[in-house]
């Protein structure tokens, strides 16, 4: 066994580099660090653990098209501490954050991570991705 993996050394470093590789984002999603999710992972997360889609947009933009179900929650509301009555009042659960890209959104996970939802989460791509990936959209009047 010593013998095949000194002779086979350059394979099976690179046998152990892919597999951590293909292993990190697993174990960076486990430690928590990440604070955006894909829209997938998303549709995971309210499915399995009924998290909420915040959509923190402009009102008219939130009635011309926003994720089905989503709560409107406009990003000057979150500061300087979140206290919207459409926000969860369980801080346990998944917040997705939602904005037209996800650019903004990262800026109110932060502010909801300071008000106590620690499982705030922007959704990567935003309505422009739930959108791509087909997901339901419904609109409301402004």
């Amino acid at each position: 066994m010593l013998e095949f993996l000194i002779d086979n050394l350059v394979l099976v470093m690179a046998a152990l580099t892919s597999g951590a590789l293909l292993l990190w984002p697993t174990l960076r999603g486990a430690q928590g660090s990440g604070q955006a999710v894909s829209v997938p992972e998303a549709v995971r997360l309210i499915n399995r653990e009924k998290g909420v889609i915040v959509d923190i947009r402009d009102a008219a933009t939130y009635a011309a098209g926003h994720a089905t179900g989503s709560r409107h929650v406009p990003l000057d509301e979150l500061s300087p501490t979140p206290t919207s009555a459409a926000l969860p009042g369980n801080k346990t659960v998944p917040v997705l954050v939602m904005c037209d890209s996800g650019v903004k959104a990262s800026r109110a996970v932060s502010l909801l991570r300071k008000g106590g939802y620690e499982r705030a989460l922007s959704v990567q791509g935003g309505m422009a991705a739930w959108r791509e990936a087909q997901m339901p959209v419904e609109k409301s009047s402004a």
